[in-house]
C-alpha cells in the first residue's frame, strides 16, 4: 500500500450527526481514516489546533470559513472538499498558493425554494403561536391572513427567487420584484412585476430576499429600507444574514415598525444564545435549514466521497505500491 495512506479526513459541522450515513463511505475504507465533529469551533486558535493533523477538511457549506490564517497554519492540508457548487468563505487565493485543492459538490435549490413558504404559511397562520397555545392548554388565540390579494416583494429573482415568485402566483398574489441587476425582460419572464426599490419596500405584504451575499449586498436592507415598509408587513430571509442591517433589524422589530419577521440566517452563526432574536415574539426563527434535506445531504455527502476518491488517484495516493 502507498505509505502515504491511509490520508486523514476531517468532517466538519456534523450538527445531526448523520453524515456517514448519508453516503457510501466505503470506497475510502482502506484509504483514509476519518473523524467526524459534530460541534463548531469558531475561535480561529481552536479551530486551528483540532485541523493540524488533516489532510482533507470536509466543510458544509459556509459553516466554517477557512480564511488565509487558517490554510497558513494547517501544514497537513491538501484537499478542502466542500459541499455546494461554491463557497465564499474560503478563500481561494490562499488555497492556490498552499496548493490545496477546493473541490464542490451538486446542489438543488428546491429545499430552500420550499422552506421559503414554509416560513411564509407559517407566519400568515401564527402556525408557532397557536402551536405553542395548543401545548400549554389553550385554543384559538390569534387570527391568521390569507395570502390570496397580497402583494408578495422579492428581493432577487435568481433560481430561488424566481421559483417563490411562481408558487406566489399559485397563491394568487400580487408578485413584484427588484434588484441591482433585475431588467424588465427577466421579470417579464418569470410572470413578475418589476418595481423600483423604493416600491418594493414600500408595497410588499411579505419580502422575501434571494440575493446572493457580496460586498454589493451586504447591508442591502437597512434602516431606510426597513422604514420604508408597512408596519403590517413581514421580512422573510433565506439567503444570507449580513444582507439585513440586524441592528436595524432588531428595532424596527422591537418598536413595531414592521410586523415581523422569518429568519433562518444570521450574522453569526450558530447564533448567540441568548439573543434576543431567540426570544421576541413576532420573530419566527430557525437554525438555518433552508437547505437541510435528507436528498440534499444525499447528494453532499455522495459527491463529497466521490471527490476525495478522485483526488486520491489524481495525485496517486491510492496506488498500489
Amino acid at each position: 500500500m502507498n505509505p502515504k495512506l491511509p490520508i486523514k479526513v476531517a468532517i466538519l459541522d456534523d450538527y445531526q450527526n448523520v453524515a456517514l450515513s448519508m453516503a457510501d463511505w466505503s470506497p475510502l475504507k482502506q484509504m483514509a481514516d476519518i473523524t467526524v465533529f459534530n460541534d463548531h469551533v469558531a475561535d480561529t486558535g481552536n479551530l486551528i489546533q483540532r485541523l493540524q493533523p488533516f489532510d482533507v477538511v470536509c466543510v458544509m457549506r459556509e459553516r466554517t470559513p477557512l480564511s488565509r490564517e487558517i490554510m497558513e497554519s494547517l501544514p497537513n492540508l491538501k484537499l478542502i472538499a466542500s459541499t455546494g457548487a461554491g463557497n465564499a468563505s474560503i478563500d481561494q487565493d490562499a488555497a492556490a498558493e498552499r496548493g490545496i485543492e477546493i473541490r464542490h459538490t451538486g446542489y438543488s435549490s428546491t429545499p430552500t425554494i420550499e422552506f421559503t413558504w414554509a416560513l411564509i404559511l407559517a407566519m400568515a397562520r401564527n402556525v408557532s403561536l397557536e402551536n405553542q397555545s395548543l401545548r400549554q392548554g389553550g385554543w384559538q388565540v390569534s387570527l391568521g391572513e390569507e395570502l390570496a390579494g397580497k402583494t408578495l416583494g422579492l428581493l432577487g429573482l435568481g433560481r430561488v427567487g424566481s421559483a417563490v415568485g411562481i408558487i406566489g402566483r399559485a397563491f394568487r398574489m400580487n408578485v413584484i420584484a427588484w434588484s441591482q441587476n433585475l431588467t424588465a425582460e427577466r421579470a417579464e419572464e418569470k410572470g413578475v412585476q418589476l418595481v423600483s426599490k423604493d416600491v418594493l419596500f414600500s408595497t410588499a405584504d411579505f419580502l422575501s430576499i434571494h440575493v446572493r451575499f457580496s460586498e454589493r449586498t451586504q447591508g442591502l436592507v437597512g434602516a431606510t429600507e426597513l422604514a420604508q415598509m408597512k408596519p403590517t408587513s413581514r421580512l422573510i430571509n433565506t439567503s444570507r444574514g449580513p444582507i439585513v442591517d440586524h441592528a436595524a433589524l432588531l428595532r424596527a422589530l422591537t418598536t413595531g415598525q414592521i410586523a415581523g419577521a422569518a429568519l433562518d440566517v444570521y450574522d453569526v452563526e450558530p447564533l448567540d444564545n441568548p439573543h434576543p432574536l431567540r426570544e421576541l415574539p413576532n420573530v419566527l426563527a430557525t437554525p438555518h435549514i433552508g437547505y437541510v434535506s435528507k436528498e440534499l445531504y444525499r447528494t453532499f455527502y455522495s459527491d463529497t466521497v466521490k471527490n476525495i476518491v478522485q483526488w486520491l488517484d489524481e495525485t496517486g495516493r491510492s496506488a498500489q505500491g
